[in-house]
């Protein structure tokens, strides 16, 4: 018989994935205070500095299905020892890179290691933790691994201004050291085996699936709702929000750390909210998301119409308000659990998880095409107007988005009152046709 999970065992096994998740956090987000810096270490232009996201994105989104492939036949700690080691280097090595393609190939293994971190530590709350305490378990872990978003906003613009960029970089690949020795002494896989392996895939089984979890239309709309709502907060977060705020805005560096800081704990904020809400009316999900869409690209309407800079009341109602994206993305994942069986689960899960991340790269390259293109040559930085129409563009990705949520939430409905009358009836409070 197998011996169930000890909770002290269980909860130290957690609490070491969820501090390198954090760190992953941390080291995705660590440019976003940097930038301006970035791009005179290298003697780079706007979009040159874009790219570094861009890439680190797309990495992460496209390896969002082959991790969860990964961790089905290796097991989350060998995935999870793996990341937390490619992200240790790569810092190290951006810490002393000295020019552009350095430090571009060092952001290319950010996002490497940052997309084998999240899903190997929801894979050991599933292996250790009670169903009943699932749920919480995961939700913890996405909230409490946002502060590192946090931690990468108001220290690290502490570190750099006062350790400099290589003592900077260098403290935060001495975490990622550290946990790793951590994960390597506490981490398990199962009570009985330290580190399991599963089944070969074969070519043809990944195909079947694939094709299968993009075929069902609530897969689709999950993508389409996950692609709207994050985007936002992911580019001011990684990349252009410092930016914006200090030369867009006018206000100090200070200031801009802390409304960074003030979007993060709005994602953590509304993250128990949303979840309730989906929970009680699970018919209405793609509703709320919309509802959430409006409000961001709202916020962004006012603030960049607004004559001079937005006082710094209604840049906070912004943060706030683009906060409300992340959570909202997350409502996605649950058209993966409903629309897909359990066999197919993770694999829909990762083809919702790449739109978000393949709307913000895109994002982030558009403003830093427009920056420099509605920047003069001989003006220092970029100026204000510059800003409003780079930011503009998140209009065109919102529009994209809302209308393809729109198309296939009536697709979606009308396959599960195909597929299950009784549940259509049930969430939708109508009586079957016909």
């Amino acid at each position: 018989m197998t011996a169930p999970p000890r909770p002290a065992q269980a909860m130290a096994i957690w609490l070491v994935g969820l501090a390198v998740y954090f760190v992953a956090v941390f080291h995705r987000s660590s440019l976003a205070v940097a930038g301006l810096l970035a791009a005179d270490r290298f003697d780079i232009t706007a979009s040159q500095l874009s790219t570094f996201v861009v890439l680190q994105l797309l990495i992460y989104a496209l390896m969002q299905v082959p991790v969860g492939l990964l961790v089905d036949r290796f097991g989350p700690r060998r995935v999870l020892l793996t990341g937390t080691l490619i992200l240790t280097c790569a810092q190290l090595s951006f810490a002393f890179a000295d020019n552009y393609v350095w430090a571009l190939s060092s952001r290319f293994f950010v996002g490497i290691g940052d997309a084998m971190t999240f899903v190997c530590v929801l894979r050991l709350v599933t292996a250790w933790f009670p169903v009943r305490r699932i749920p919480l378990m995961t939700q913890l872990t996405g909230v409490f691994g946002q502060l590192g978003a946090v931690a990468a906003a108001v220290p690290m613009t502490w570190a750099l201004s006062a350790l400099g960029w290589t003592h900077a970089y260098l403290a935060t690949a001495a975490l990622g050291a550290v946990l790793l020795v951590a994960t390597l002494v506490v981490v398990r896989d199962s009570v009985e085996q330290r580190s399991m392996s599963g089944p070969m895939l074969g070519l043809a089984g990944i195909k079947d699936s694939l094709v299968s979890s993009w075929g069902h239309p609530g897969t689709r709309l999950g993508f389409w709702m996950h692609f709207s709502t994050q985007f936002s907060a992911t580019v001011l977060g990684l990349l252009w929000g410092y930016p914006f705020f200090v030369e867009g805005q006018g206000v100090s560096s200070a200031a801009a750390g802390v409304l960074l800081t003030i979007m993060v704990l709005s994602i953590m904020a509304f993250g128990p909210v949303f979840a309730g809400l989906i929970t009680r009316w699970p018919w209405h999900r793609s509703t709320l998301v919309l509802l959430v869409v409006a409000s961001i690209a709202g916020a962004w309407a006012v603030v960049l119409a607004w004559p001079g800079p937005a006082p710094y009341w209604l840049l906070v109602i912004l943060v706030v308000i683009c906060g409300m994206g992340g959570p909202a993305s997350i409502i996605g994942f649950d058209l993966a659990r409903t629309s897909n069986p359990v066999v197919r689960v993770s694999t829909a899960t990762g083809i919702i998880n790449q739109g978000g991340f393949f709307a913000s790269l895109t994002t982030v390259a558009l403003i830093g095409l427009i920056l420099d293109w509605r920047t003069p040559d001989d003006v220092a930085g970029y100026p204000a107007d510059a800003f409003t129409w780079a930011m503009s563009a998140q209009f065109l990705l919102w529009g994209i988005g809302v209308t393809q949520i729109w198309r296939y939430r009536r697709k979606g409905r009308a396959r599960l009152l195909r597929d299950d009358p009784e549940l259509w009836s049930q969430q939708s409070g109508r009586p079957v046709p016909g």
